[in-house]
């Protein structure tokens, strides 16, 4: 069995934005959002939904900053107050389980070297079937409907 850890993205780089005005925030490419339900808003710091009635803030994020042809931004959700969340190892939280999910495995030269879809119910499966592939050093997942980076996966 091939161990793994989720990983938020770091809570000190947006903290400060929640003070911004609506006004300010088009500086930085974000939008303010109140989550209207208690699924469909995942933050990525905290690695799980916001709940109906949270502020969070909608914007563009370098995920994957690396000197490779796969460099990758896109759009994150980030909760008001959040802070970095690293799960235990080996779990996966409900906001995973509840969506379809695409992996990206990646190598120390941050190549992508394998990919998959699957259902959220599947990723612990197929993040052990990634990391028994000695050339991945880490893995990223996406929510594959919208694309949306979702978080690290570290092996452990």
């Amino acid at each position: 069995m091939h161990a793994f850890q989720l990983v938020g993205i770091d809570h000190e780089q947006f903290e400060h934005l929640f003070q911004l005005t609506d006004e300010q925030l088009k500086e930085f490419a974000a939008v303010r959002r109140i989550a209207t339900a208690n699924t469909g808003f995942p933050c990525r710091v905290s690695l799980e939904d916001a709940q109906a009635g949270e502020e969070l803030l909608l914007l563009p994020y370098a995920h994957h900053p690396v000197e490779s042809p796969y460099q990758a931004s896109g759009p994150i959700f980030v909760r008001r107050g959040a802070r970095r969340r690293t799960l235990p190892i080996g779990e996966v939280p409900p906001y995973v389980t509840r969506r379809v999910i695409s992996l990206r495995a990646y190598d120390a030269a941050h190549m992508m070297v394998d990919a998959t879809v699957c259902e959220g119910t599947l990723v612990a499966t197929e993040l052990q079937r990634l990391l028994g592939n000695d050339d991945v050093a880490y893995i990223h997942m996406h929510n594959a409907k919208q694309g949306c980076f979702s978080c690290r996966v570290d092996r452990t």
